[in-house]
């Protein structure tokens, strides 16, 4: 199997079976992230406590990219802390744009299939829309809490 191939079936696994497609139970965030170009439309829904991400989950619609960068995002990020989920954010934002390393890419774990994404304008927003709104989210959750 080639390496395409491989990419293209856990994009796939990600979307038609995805692990953390549901309503969560007492969020700690929650934030809806829009892509108006092609109608992606989530619902992120993150459990913080003491700084680490302790579950999160997302529901919506949209294109398979969207929800399968969504759920992988998940994969990722629960368990590690909110700085941590904002630098592999970071990290899958700069593979997109072709700027990250390529030890950066292997720290993404099945997220880096979504890597020849670059190569696609149209599908770019797509891959992008969980991580930038948790990125948003994360960033509004450390502002209210600078002011308290």
């Amino acid at each position: 199997m080639d390496l395409k191939q491989m990419y293209r079936e856990i994009v796939n696994e990600h979307n038609l079976h995805p692990t953390h497609k549901y309503d969560l139970d007492h969020p700690t965030l929650v934030l809806r992230g829009v892509n108006p170009s092609c109608g992606d439309d989530i619902n992120l829904q993150l459990r913080i406590e003491d700084g680490v991400i302790t579950d999160g989950s997302f529901n919506g619609s949209g294109c398979a990219i969207s929800q399968a960068s969504a759920d992988m995002m998940l994969d990722l990020i629960i368990g590690q802390s909110e700085e941590e989920a904002k630098r592999l954010g970071d990290i899958f934002i700069r593979m997109i744009k072709g700027e990250a390393s390529e030890d950066e890419v292997e720290e993404l774990d099945e997220a880096a299939a979504l890597q020849n994404v670059s190569h696609m304008p149209a599908r770019v927003k797509c891959a992008q829309l969980g991580w930038r709104t948790m990125g948003e989210m994360l960033k509004e959750d450390q502002e209210e809490d600078a002011k308290n």
